[in-house]
């Protein structure tokens, strides 16, 4: 056991920890039963304590670990402990003239002391019992059985189809009908397990029954209102200050000497300003000017005195946005070199950001190449070429060139690169934006290359809208990629499942070039 004091001057309490141990038991409370008598050898916690001084807090906390004894065979250990923290206060009548505070003080703790080590004796001994919300519990080192030869239950917890069950947020365990009952309204419990509930801050008794939280409890202070607690009684907020929200501590001023039109005001827009800004602005209560919301911010509503932070790393294109939407990712780029992958603009699939530049490097493993398809590309065409996604060998603009566009593109294409390594480029202007693209890229083995080839030069891939829905799914896209990328993968879909993933006339198509290329002699 390990005891802790802090001394604080005579009219604090007194604060103490102790650490109690129990060997070869799961720490265990149970209440109780009806029908036992109490065994005088048995020692109360809060009886035991209250002999020496009056007891203002106690918190108790369980915890057991199993201990690996030494030996293959040998059982784990249980070991449990118990931390209790008490806080005491020493009446002032008992200081005295033979007996100043320093000396009371410490009487109060020697008489602690011993009453804790009383106590560690008694939970050795299983001579212990805890006495809460007029129920009485045992630390038993061994749960009390069933009369069907199962285990009991766990304090807070119930008996529900032969599982135990904690009682939820919301409830509490009722010790004398072993049930979970819902908290009264009032009261409120946010922890599982629970053997009672917790007061409202408000003692009207509203709240709903079963609140799970203090925002349940009712009697909050509506919006215009405040309180010392957020809850009733409560003040409107007065002039030249609003509220908008529930349950609250204070009031908001308007700022800049504004008044508002009445008490209990609930929003910045009751404040009577100079002038009333428009969405995308937000009213500057020391110049009573409105102002654009910057960079990366956002207002949707008319005189508001605040823009929104745009959520996560998105921003806006512009100062003066009005909506969410506005908010883009600007995150794109970077090393690529798996057997398969995709590239995308960014914020895809909403509208790019305007002045970005993104650059991808395709480093495939060695005697592989790569092949890549594009669904569908949107690329304002009204900007003259001012948005450009172009795929090359390096960045050099004299080296060769794959594939570049500056338009729109709803039709699919699949092309293999004219260079072992792909450097690839987007950039945007400040005119218009679009959706932008999804690009996913497979490499294959360098023997397949002449195959590959064949295949996506073959006007038939695109001819049928089936094919070119094909090159738009991104679960069959997968699935072709990933026999492309691993042939041996091929054999992991049956005839009924590749029947069922493609039509029959884009099977025939790749059936017959694949065998003419495993067998052009035949």
């Amino acid at each position: 056991m390990s005891i802790d004091f802090s001394i604080d001057p005579i009219g604090h309490p007194i604060t103490q920890k102790a650490r109690f141990k129990i060997k070869d038991a799961k720490c265990h409370l149970r209440p109780r039963g009806k029908d036992k008598t109490r065994d005088s050898s048995k020692q109360s916690l809060m009886g035991k304590l209250c002999i020496c001084c009056h007891v203002t807090y106690v918190n108790l906390k369980c915890d057991s670990s199993k201990k690996k004894r030494r030996g293959r065979k040998s059982p784990s250990k249980e070991v449990s402990h118990i931390i209790a923290e008490f806080e005491l206060e020493v009446k002032r009548d008992e200081v005295s003239d033979s007996c100043n505070a320093d000396c009371v003080r410490k009487r109060m703790e020697q008489k602690l002391q011993a009453a804790i080590k009383t106590l560690r004796k008694s939970i050795n001994k299983q001579q212990f019992y805890i006495q809460f919300s007029g129920i009485e519990y045992e630390v038993a080192q061994k749960p009390a059985k069933g009369t069907d030869n199962q285990e009991a239950c766990s304090t807070g917890q119930v008996l529900q189809d032969g599982k135990c069950v904690t009682c939820g947020a919301g409830t509490y365990y009722n010790g004398e009908t072993n049930h979970c009952a819902p908290c009264l309204p009032g009261t409120y419990q946010d922890i599982e397990g629970q053997l009672s509930c917790e007061p409202c801050p408000s003692n009207d008794g509203m709240g709903i029954l079963g609140a799970r939280n203090l925002s349940q409890c009712g009697g909050h202070c509506p919006p215009g209102h405040y309180s010392a607690d957020g809850f009733k009684p409560c003040k409107p907020c007065p002039l030249g200050t609003y509220q908008p929200d529930l349950g609250r501590t204070l009031c908001f001023p308007c700022g800049g000497g504004l008044i508002t039109k009445y008490e209990s005001a609930v929003s910045f827009q009751d404040c009577e300003t100079k002038v009333h800004c428009s969405p995308g602005h937000f009213y500057n209560a020391s110049t009573h000017r409105c102002i654009r919301c910057p960079i990366g911010t956002y207002q949707p509503e008319f005189g508001q005195n605040f823009c929104i932070t745009c959520p996560g790393n998105t921003s806006t294109d512009f100062d003066g946005s009005t909506n969410v939407t506005h908010c883009k990712n600007q995150h794109c780029g970077g090393e690529l070199g798996d057997y398969t992958g995709y590239i995308e603009s960014p914020n895809y699939p909403g509208d790019y950001p305007a002045h970005v530049e993104c650059i991808w490097n395709i480093n495939p493993p060695q005697k592989r190449r790569i092949l890549i398809v594009v669904p569908e590309i949107f690329l304002p065409i009204e900007d003259e070429c001012g948005d450009v996604l172009v795929m090359r060998k390096s960045a050099s603009p004299t080296s060769i060139t794959t594939y570049e566009t500056c338009q729109t593109y709803e039709r699919p294409i699949a092309f293999t690169s004219r260079s072992r390594k792909l450097w690839i480029q987007f950039k945007s202007n400040e005119g218009n934006s679009g959706k932008g693209f999804q690009v996913p890229y497979v490499t294959y083995d360098e023997d397949y290359q002449q195959l590959i080839e064949d295949i996506v030069r073959d006007g038939r891939l695109y001819a049928s809208e089936n094919h070119q829905e094909i090159l738009k799914d991104k679960k069959l896209i997968k699935a072709l990629f990933d026999v492309l990328a691993h042939p041996q993968n091929y054999f992991k879909y049956t005839a009924q499942e590749s029947k069922e993933m493609f039509p029959r006339s884009f099977i025939k198509l790749l059936r017959s070039k694949v065998s003419r290329f495993l067998r052009p002699y035949k």
